[in-house]
């Protein structure tokens, strides 16, 4: 609705007609009072600074007819209404472009111009059109109050979905270069690629840039049989506008939409597990254990292993970007180290395939540097395992946060399914 606009009609017109005919009154009363003959000395003197009041009245009831009246005209006209008799001689001393205005009212309407929003429109012929069915405008507005806020989330991010699509993805081309020789120094690798949780450490025999990057990450196969898993440890991690009950608008859709971009763009065969094991959130990794570990057995030719999930992070940070004009998801690749410093290596923690996990995000987070600057937040290095020991090539990633939108995560996927194929196809 164009600002300023008066979304009353009818009180407008009332504002108007009572405002010409206090103007009416008002003037025929200062007629009288300066027109009558003098009965005294004393009446007159009051006379004249009655008429000097009623004067300025007057003054303030023309100007108010120049900002309401014309409204009230308009609205008067459009609704086929007459105007009142007793106000018409006024109307055409006061406004001789009165009939220039209501001849082209047709006119103007149809560009726009007098009703610049079409359901202020609506709602005064409802009010004042005597052949409008009665109430039709409130019961629509009933109607769409009664619709579920589901329902309107579903619909936003459907058509948020259908933007993305119809906007399209063109994958980067190099944007910049590592220079992968000052990568070599211990304490440039870290301040450029991770951070380290305040519960665990790192050391310089664990982040080797050379040994990370001659880690053969490539997949074989031709996709015939699967290639890489995509599962969720938790689930349930939803965004901001996510629909209560619909794992299409979580982290379950995304890993869907991570898929299929996969599958269908780049020719991998992915599987996506959607089990649920966070039920108990502190159970999580444990519960969803021995259900991964039954896929990779029954799937032996998997080589790929995704745990997806989305961080939780104040409300005022947002883990946005711009991507050429898409709005879009940061992300962060994630490692356990099996090591805190309370009790250095957890041997009961053990994972064979560490240095493979490490060489992995570190080869991920490069290309991501290089292809889409900024789109990625540094590795993150914590204790314990999460469950990472399962295959070489395993990737925890955590896509935005609670306060991204569903969209902006799904964004995401399309240079995330980017980078991980430049990794996995040795480009």
């Amino acid at each position: 609705m164009a600002k300023g606009k008066n979304t009353a009609g009818r009180p407008l017109a009332v504002k108007a007609a009572v405002a010409a005919l206090l103007f009416l009154a008002l003037q025929g009363t200062v007629r009288g009072c300066s027109s009558g003959t003098a009965e005294s000395e004393v009446s007159g003197e009051k006379n004249t600074v009655w008429s000097g009041i009623l004067l300025e009245m007057a003054d303030a009831a023309e100007e108010s007819l120049y900002e309401m009246f014309m409204p009230g005209i308009l609205f008067q006209r459009s609704v086929s209404h007459e105007t009142c008799w007793f106000l018409q001689e006024q109307i055409d001393s006061l406004f001789p472009l009165y009939g220039y205005v209501t001849q082209n009212l047709e006119e103007d309407e149809s560009r726009g111009t007098l009703w610049e929003d079409e359901v202020l429109r609506e709602i005064l012929l409802a009010e004042t059109d005597p052949d409008k069915e009665s109430g039709s405008a409130e019961t629509e507005q009933q109607e769409n109050m009664e619709r579920s806020l589901a329902e309107l989330l579903k619909e936003e991010n459907e058509a948020a979905m259908g933007r993305r699509e119809n906007a399209g993805f063109v994958t980067h081309t190099q944007q910049v270069r590592i220079d992968t020789e000052s990568l070599q120094d211990y304490e440039t690798l870290l301040k450029q690629f991770y951070i380290v949780d305040s519960n665990t450490m790192a050391s310089s025999d664990r982040l080797n840039a050379e040994s990370f990057l001659a880690k053969d990450m490539t997949v074989s196969g031709d996709g015939q049989e699967p290639q890489i898993l995509i599962f969720h440890t938790h689930s349930r991690e939803a965004f901001a506008d996510s629909v209560q009950g619909d794992p299409a608008t979580t982290i379950v859709g995304v890993g869907e939409r991570l898929t299929q971009i996969l599958r269908d763009t780049y020719g991998y065969n992915v599987i996506h597990h959607t089990a649920e094991y966070d039920t108990d959130r502190n159970q999580a990794y444990s519960k969803a254990l021995p259900g991964v570990e039954q896929i990779l057995r029954e799937n032996p030719s998997i080589q790929v292993v995704i745990d997806l999930h989305r961080d939780e992070m104040p409300e005022e940070t947002r883990l946005v970007m711009d991507l050429d004009g898409r709005p879009t998801a940061r992300f962060m690749f994630f490692n356990g180290l099996s090591r805190t410093k309370k009790t250095g290596d957890i041997t009961y923690l053990y994972n064979e395939n560490l240095d493979s996990n490490l060489a992995f995000s570190f080869q991920m987070q490069k290309k991501a540097a290089e292809y889409y600057p900024g789109l990625t937040r540094k590795i993150y290095l914590k204790g314990y395992r999460y469950n990472m020991h399962l295959k070489d090539k395993y990737l925890l990633i955590e896509l935005g946060a609670q306060n991204n939108t569903v969209e902006e995560a799904m964004n995401a996927c399309d240079p995330l399914a980017h980078i991980l194929n430049m990794v996995l196809s040795g480009e």
